[in-house]
């Protein structure tokens, strides 16, 4: 079976590319959903949707690779029954998927998907299923990138920005979410202290990105020390130097020259 020949060789070369193992791998849903969090789930009917969207299973991740090649030799006879059907024009149900973000995952027509793109199609029916998660599904290329969704989800619940300030912290390593999330929260305890009050977490996390994190960003901008990082790691690199360096908590332009003169 041609289909089952050319996901061989797509491993073979993709191990010569040095590629990450997870390149051709099928992303699993539930997995997915996990990462970004489910808040609900809609079905919104036929559909026409593209191939290339289609990225992931429910249940089958095993038995085709990220272009839906076949996996294995035990679906031979019905993918070939499927495509004998294809090449005579006959009627083929719609596959049913559901829908994260700009992806697809299947939940039926695993097949059906698979005849469609050996026979160079572009475009699918599918009933879908649209599910809401906290965290968009942008970037989701690997299983690899779910690391960091789910990290960001989680310091997301521990400091629940909204709206500009959510998209404005981004950072590239998952682990540092978890640092940035026990500084946010020291952050927001000296102020409860200061001001002898209890905020809730979505206070703190408002007036941390308005009155700590945005100002910090800009002097680091003036001061030419974010580089080829995103803000948010200029901003945790320097928040942890300035207090081992220099014991303080303050933001000031001494502070900034100290830093800039030992990175």
């Amino acid at each position: 079976m041609r289909a089952r020949r050319r996901q061989v060789m797509s491993r073979l070369a993709a191990w010569l590319r040095r590629e990450p193992d997870d390149v051709n791998i099928m992303l699993p849903f539930h997995e997915v959903v996990e990462s970004l969090g489910m808040l609900s789930e809609r079905r919104l009917g036929l559909r026409t949707i593209r191939l290339d969207s289609i990225v992931g299973s429910v249940d089958r991740t095993r038995d085709f690779d990220r272009r839906f090649r076949p996996t294995s030799a035990r679906v031979r006879e019905r993918w070939q029954r499927l495509a004998l059907a294809q090449r005579r024009g006959e009627a083929v149900p719609p596959i049913e998927v559901y829908r994260v973000g700009d992806l697809h995952f299947v939940q039926d027509g695993h097949h059906r998907v698979s005849v469609a793109h050996a026979l160079g199609l572009e475009v699918i029916d599918a009933y879908v299923t649209e599910v809401v998660t906290r965290i968009a599904a942008h970037g989701i290329r690997h299983r690899g990138d779910l690391i960091v969704k789910d990290y960001r989800r989680l310091f997301l619940e521990r400091v629940p920005l909204g709206g500009q300030a959510r998209a404005e912290v981004l950072l590239s390593d998952p682990w540092e979410y978890a640092a940035l999330g026990e500084h946010v929260e020291a952050w927001g305890f000296r102020l409860m202290q200061d001001e002898g009050v209890f905020l809730d977490r979505v206070t703190v996390a408002g007036r941390w990105h308005a009155e700590e994190y945005r100002p910090v960003v800009e002097l680091l901008r003036q001061a030419d020390l974010v580089g080829d990082r995103t803000e948010t790691e200029a901003y945790l690199w320097v928040a942890a130097e300035r207090y081992r360096l220099i014991r303080t908590h303050r933001w000031d332009s001494d502070v900034i020259s100290t830093l800039r003169s030992r990175r």
